[in-house]
């Protein structure tokens, strides 16, 4: 019978050691910040400094095609940025990807602050996509540029690749975690979320953060207690 070779044995129970180090600290905190964040957000929606600059379609805009069902893969990035910080195995690590990930909404709410923006007015009809409809009245137009959603998931993956490799998963799971970074990326031009310039400014924003912080914080591993 054929062996995991050793980098790979046994990850899922190193995977389940970290999901259960400080789990109720995890839970209570990404929802705590989940809620902050949004209280903000839709405050800096409602109540613009100034009229917000209309972004502009790119090439890149006429290339992906209007898709309804990239919906439920818009709404996966809740899931996955809760990805990392359940999978840190140590208090160290946790805390400081909270401040990092903290700053990074920050600097994206202090962007919309001086700078709003919104998507263009596009000719569909939402009543025919009601799940869609739902989301453009609760998250409208604002807030585009840079796309939080897609600066979010890239720190999630920035991160995610530095914690799985540090758990020895097998090179798959780096790279689903990689499609699935990319895929939410798209689906917020599918869903005619976002634009182009958008995502771009979202990655760029994502980049800077997690090259920061990842060269901040190192090991993600769990740490013995002192004796």
């Amino acid at each position: 019978m054929e062996t995991l070779p050793p980098a790979a044995e046994g990850w899922w129970s190193r995977v389940w050691q970290r999901i259960c180090f400080q789990t109720w600290l995890k839970a209570i905190g990404t929802s705590a910040f989940m809620f902050l964040f949004f209280r903000a957000y839709f405050a800096l929606l409602e109540n613009p400094q100034a009229n917000p600059t209309v972004m502009p379609e790119i090439w890149l805009d006429h290339w992906v095609q209007f898709t309804p069902s990239a919906f439920p893969v818009y709404l996966s990035l809740w899931v996955y940025v809760s990805l990392a910080p359940a999978l840190i195995g140590n208090l160290r690590a946790l805390v400081w990807f909270g401040v990092w990930v903290g700053a990074l909404c920050l600097s994206g709410l202090a962007i919309f602050w001086l700078w709003p923006t919104q998507t263009p007015v596009f000719n569909v009809d939402w009543a025919q996509y009601p799940g869609l409809a739902l989301i453009k009245g609760v998250d409208a137009a604002g807030n585009a540029c840079p796309s939080l959603h897609v600066a979010s998931a890239v720190f999630s993956a920035c991160w995610l690749h530095r914690i799985l490799s540090q758990l020895r998963t097998p090179v798959w799971v780096l790279w689903l975690s990689a499609l699935h970074c990319v895929a939410i990326a798209w689906s917020t031009m599918a869903t005619l979320q976002h634009v182009a310039l958008d995502v771009l400014g979202g990655a760029v924003l994502g980049l800077l953060f997690s090259a920061a912080s990842l060269a901040h914080i190192r090991d993600t591993t769990p740490r013995p207690l002192s004796p």
